[in-house]
């Protein structure tokens, strides 16, 4: 029997590329004993690659068809963002990477047909058009009426959604976007299938409802290789901002560009010195191409600046500071006046680029692949796009509802090819903080998928963990920071077995911090009303202990409540004032209430608890 797995990984060890072998063997080794191996052959199943933005995710998923065709899939498709370059790209790499595979573009029908006995991939862009094409051949050809679909969909969160779950058909049905529309099309045509979706920023995917059957079954994380600067590295989890960090409060959008130019320059001097082919800078003003026009004007003005005073003190003494406080790691650093006379021939022959990359512009990747560049754009520099050794970010984008998922993908910083000695970034100090409680939730979904657990999200108040059109606002209950919450018809398991739990507990104790554990294991003594959902503030509360085992909660017991039943507010003034001292933790308020018939109860005394979450994030969840 072929080992398609053994032989992809073959190809890497050839290269010397022993590290990523040892990743891609282990990720698809696991995914398919604990997955692949308990497929059906009947059902539609989906599933989740997780791993960091530009950290390896096209060689994992390649690694996991493999280990799929070693256990018998044939027929793979694997679906790109609706990018005419990313999908040349994509469908390049998989000739190349998988030579036991019959490789189609979106064109070769009748390659398909012809695949013979061998496992066949077709690599598309998700079009409306071409994946209706596809969806008719595969229903016409008849050759997956009796066999399963492997469904790989590289960037999922992005188009594949539902984009229309919250308008309605005159019927009152939910309405499906066009792309959602054909991907489901396509599902149907085969007998069975497995949908492994692929990306970066999970958030869409985790928040999508049961009842969408887009929510993962599965969720496998792959870690970074050795060497990858990623979240952590430019947002680390400490009091100390990076001396890489340079904070543009105060200064103008030409002062930024005129510091970040010469920067880049004395950069990529050092980069091209050393025997570098490229160094990269990237300019992110905003989406509007005015933006873009206006931050390309500030740069072209700073070279003009630069070049005319390249022999007076400022340019001296700003070289020396940008000289000074290069570090690079993987190269020797080049003596001073080695890199001034490369510099000063960059400023005179104009050896340097300035491109543009949005909806307008000609700017191809073969443009910024060599030599100094300098490139400008807004969503043009996101999912997908790979920019070799980019050393300096100027981001000073701002948004009045930013989106979680969004901001992300324009890390293009992070990767592997990257000189930690030689990295910049340029942004504000608000636009700093943003990205670092983004990682901060993003490390918080890891750790929750690493441990197994039911993922919950949390972000500030103002920052979206995506965009709202792919959220069943029905199904999804955003919890706001601060917030107190207590079911209406709470039944015990027991009485007696909480009061027992809670004894030490006094009647007018002040709120005591206890660890979440505890506050966990007295809620699972007490279930509730479906609207209530327990179990989501369960697994919200759990997803806290998942960052931090030892993590506290705040607890509050009070006995022989006389409440009438379904009141607007539970506690009193005092308990709620008591509650909210401890404001960025959980606390459980747990009043013991007499019950009485004539007040509403069932005429025995209950434990009703009142969870109050921490100020400062709103949780989302989904039912």
């Amino acid at each position: 029997m072929m080992q398609y797995l053994n032989n992809y990984i073959a190809g890497f060890e050839a290269k010397g590329s022993f590290k990523q072998a040892v990743s891609i063997k282990k990720t698809a080794a696991e995914v398919g004993q604990k997955y692949l191996s308990k497929f059906d052959y009947t059902s539609n199943q989906i599933g989740l690659l997780l791993g960091n933005i530009q950290s390896g995710k096209t060689g994992q998923m390649f690694g996991i068809a493999s280990e799929a065709a070693d256990r018998g899939f044939r027929f793979f498709l694997l679906l790109e963002t609706d990018s005419t370059l990313l999908q040349e790209q994509t469908y390049e790499r998989a000739k190349r990477d998988l030579p036991d595979f019959v490789v189609c573009s979106e064109n070769e029908e009748q390659k398909f047909r012809n695949h013979g006995t061998a496992p066949v991939m077709i690599v598309i862009k998700k079009n409306s058009r071409i994946l209706k094409s596809w969806a008719d051949r595969f229903k016409n050809t008849k050759m997956l009426l009796g066999n399963p679909l492997f469904i790989l969909d590289d960037e999922a969160d992005a188009v594949s959604l539902n984009t229309k779950v919250n308008q309605r058909t005159d019927n009152d049905e939910k309405k499906q976007s066009t792309i959602n529309k054909y991907l489901k099309d396509i599902r149907n045509t085969a007998l069975s299938s497995i949908f492994l979706q692929i990306t970066g920023t999970p958030q869409a995917v985790f928040l999508q409802s049961k009842e969408s059957n887009w929510q993962p079954e599965f969720t496998y994380y792959f870690e970074p290789g050795e060497g990858y600067l990623g979240g952590n590295f430019f947002f680390p989890d400490s009091t100390e901002t990076p001396d890489f960090i340079r904070f543009t409060d105060g200064k103008t959008p030409q002062e930024v560009a005129k510091e970040a130019v010469l920067r880049h320059l004395v950069v990529s001097a050092q980069v091209l010195l050393s025997g570098g082919k490229v160094s990269n800078c990237i300019i992110h003003p905003g989406i509007r191409q005015n933006t873009h026009t206006a931050a390309r004007d500030d740069v072209t003005a700073a070279f003009a600046w630069w070049g005319f005073h390249h022999d007076g003190d400022e340019f001296s003494r700003e070289f020396d500071r940008e000289y000074n406080s290069l570090k690079p790691v993987k190269t020797e650093k080049r003596p001073h006046d080695e890199i001034l006379e490369k510099v000063l021939s960059m400023l005179e022959k104009g050896s340097y680029s300035i491109l543009m990359l949005n909806g307008t512009s000609t700017d191809s990747s073969e443009d910024y692949a060599e030599g100094c560049n300098f490139i400008i754009g807004g969503t043009n520099l996101g999912r997908g796009v790979t920019f070799g050794q980019l050393n300096t970010f100027v981001y000073t984008r701002t948004s009045q509802n930013p989106q979680a998922d969004t901001m992300w993908q324009h890390q293009r910083m992070f990767g592997y090819d990257r000189d930690p000695g030689l990295i910049s970034m340029y942004s504000s100090r608000e636009l700093y903080k943003l990205f670092s409680e983004i990682n901060s939730t993003n490390n918080s979904i890891i750790n929750q998928v690493k441990q197994g657990n039911s993922v919950r999200v949390a972000y500030p108040d103002g920052l979206n963990p995506t965009r709202s059109n792919v959220l069943d606002k029905s199904l999804l209950n955003i919890v706001p920071g601060g917030s107190h919450h207590f079911p209406i018809n709470p039944v015990n398991d027991t009485y007696e077995e909480i009061q027992d739990i809670v004894a030490r507990f006094g009647n007018t104790d002040s709120v005591c911090q206890v660890s979440l554990e505890f506050i966990i294991e007295i809620l699972k003594h007490i279930s509730t009303e479906k609207s209530f959902n327990m179990d989501g503030y369960i697994q919200t509360i759990n997803s806290k202990i998942t960052d931090d085992r030892a993590a506290q909660g705040g607890l509050l017991v009070r006995r022989n409540r006389d409440i009438t039943h379904a009141t607007r507010a539970l506690l009193s003034p005092n308990d709620w004032s008591e509650s909210n001292k401890l404001d960025d933790k959980f606390v459980l308020t747990l009043y013991s209430v007499l019950g009485q018939k004539e007040k509403g109860w069932n005429g025995s005394p209950v434990w009703v608890p009142d969870i109050k979450f921490p100020k400062a994030e709103n949780f989302y969840m989904i039912i």
